[in-house]
């Protein structure tokens, strides 16, 4: 399918376990940020946007639903990046296909990573590729787990200096749940907490 115009992630009356009616609109561009304790079901809500878990509700890109969409289709252009990324294969090189160096630099890698072996990669640097890899796909709407958990200080700010950038450039929606405030306060247009059953603007 081809790569379309920018358009907005919209959620509408999401229901996945505990959390109910969420009505959440992304603009292209935006990075809203997610918090909550431990088990309200971050990930979760990531897993029913991008229709990787039985849920109730909608949602759309734009004016498409998910429904009107091939399952494929829809978790290439609506892209999770979970806090733990599977790799399949042996070397970095077999995950990706239209790699760009500057990512790879960006975040602190040469072209040499491609022929790493997966068993080699330390946590932080899985994050790393693993980002670099769901971009490369050029997804239309971006979902990020925790993606800087394991990052020391100086990759965290190189990777958020990326997702940014990454954000105006290809005018992505992006759903990024953190736990960090300042983090959050640094690359978060708008910050939303999971409170028992529902959503809430973050004060």
């Amino acid at each position: 399918m081809e790569h379309q115009s920018p358009e907005s992630l919209v959620i509408k009356a999401l229901s996945i376990g505990e959390l109910k009616d969420v009505d959440l609109t992304i603009s292209p561009g935006e990075i809203v940020c997610l918090s909550g304790e431990s088990g309200s079901g971050k990930s979760r809500l990531l897993r029913a946007i991008a229709d990787l878990e039985v849920h109730q509700g909608q949602v759309c890109l734009g004016e498409r639903a998910r429904e009107s969409m091939a399952a494929h289709d829809w978790r290439r252009w609506v892209m999770l990046v979970p806090a733990e990324s599977q790799w399949w294969g042996d070397t970095v090189g077999e995950h990706v296909c239209h790699i760009k160096e500057e990512d790879l630099e960006a975040l602190g890698f040469s072209r040499a990573v491609l022929g790493w072996q997966v068993s080699r990669l330390s946590s932080g640097e899985k994050q790393r590729l693993a980002a670099i890899r769901a971009l490369s796909c050029q997804p239309k709407a971006l979902l990020l787990d925790e993606p800087t958990a394991n990052l020391d200080d100086d990759n965290t700010a190189k990777f958020e200096a990326w997702v940014l950038k990454k954000a105006q450039e290809q005018q992505m929606p992006i759903l990024w749940v953190a736990h960090d405030e300042a983090q959050i306060q640094r690359v978060g247009h708008r910050h939303f907490k999971i409170r028992g059953d529902h959503l809430e603007v973050a004060k």
